[in-house]
Parts: C-alpha cells; structure tokens; sequence
C-alpha cells in the first residue's frame, strides 16, 4: 500500500491558511484521500469554534502530560498557548494510506520535514499585504488587542522572509484563485 503525504500549510495569522484549506479538502477528488488532523491548543476557545472540528482545547497541565507521554509529534507556543499534533493519529493516517492536511507554523513546518523528509509537502500562504493583513487579524476578533495585533504583524514579518524554505508560496490575495491553486498543488503532488 503507497503510504500517505503530509501537505503543511502555513502563514501569517490571518492570511486565510485554514479557511483555504478547509475549502480545498470539501472538493470530492481531494475529499476522499485526506484526514484533516486537528491540533490541540491551551488557547480559549473564540466564538463559534468546536472542540474536536477547529481544536482540541485541553488544559496547559494535560498537554504537558501528552508531551512528556511522548503523545506529540511537534508543538508551539504562540502568544503564551501551546499548539500541538497528535502523533498517533498523523502516524495512523500515514499508515493507512490517508493523506494528512495541517496548519502549522514555520518550526511545526520544519520538523515535519525533518521527520519525515520524502513525504511532507509545504506550503507558505502569503497576505497581499501586511496593511490587508492587520484589516483581517482585526475583522476576524473584534476583542484582538493592540499589543496582540503588533505581535501578529511582527511575527508576520519573519514568517513572510523565513517562506522561501517552502516548497511552495501562495498569494492569497483572490480566495478563489488562491483555492485554485492550492487544490492544483495538492494533487500534482498527491499523483507524484
């Protein structure tokens, strides 16, 4: 049995990873041969969000656990949460033949690579610019605080210069382009 790919999608906080991704994995073709894996987060939940559909929102004490368990297979702190993947179910669907879909940040991105190299595939979405990116950070949360939204920006900015390590970058500047093309990379690779 062909063993599955990892196809990591990253950004800026705001560049629309998650809702391209979301939209790219609801297409039949693509639909049937992935797992969309769900992180695990310390954050609080925003309005609207699902325990087990966006995240899994688990206290700072278990993750810990999870992480001394040996239960994670890379994590972040983002903000002063924690951000993780669940090591058993990447290395299940992987197994079985699935294709896994994550949103990660440059270092989740980079381990996955390094873990493994032959069968991750990454992709950096870029902002049409940091102005369009403050309006989304600042429409998306209403309560987003100043300091929260120059740390964004700040962090946009190294991610934005670190993109070139990607196998691929995406403007997404037009949704349905940038779908268009995500969907295009996804199966050229997925085929390959």
């Amino acid at each position: 049995m062909k063993k599955g790919k990892i196809f990591v999608i990253s950004g800026p906080s705001g560049s629309g990873k998650t809702t391209l991704l979301e939209k790219v994995l609801k297409g039949k073709e693509i639909r049937k041969k992935f797992a969309r894996s769900v992180s695990l987060t310390t954050r609080p939940k925003r309005t609207g969000e699902a325990s087990g559909r966006h995240y899994f929102f688990v206290s700072r004490e278990d993750f810990k656990e999870r992480l001394k368990a040996k239960k994670i297979l890379e994590w972040t702190k983002y903000l002063g949460y924690y951000y993780a993947t669940p090591r058993d179910f990447v290395e299940k669907q992987l197994k079985s033949g699935k294709n896994i879909a994550l949103c990660l940040d440059l270092r989740g991105a980079r381990q996955l690579k390094r873990l493994y190299p032959g069968n991750t595939v990454t992709v950096f979405i870029a902002p049409p610019s940091l102005g369009e990116l403050k309006g989304r950070i600042e429409g998306r949360c209403k309560k987003t605080k100043k300091k929260e939204i120059r740390q964004r920006l700040l962090m946009a900015r190294r991610e934005i210069r670190a993109s070139r390590h990607y196998d691929y970058s995406l403007l997404n500047e037009d949704l349905q382009q940038a779908v268009k093309v995500l969907k295009q990379i996804i199966l050229r690779e997925e085929n390959g």
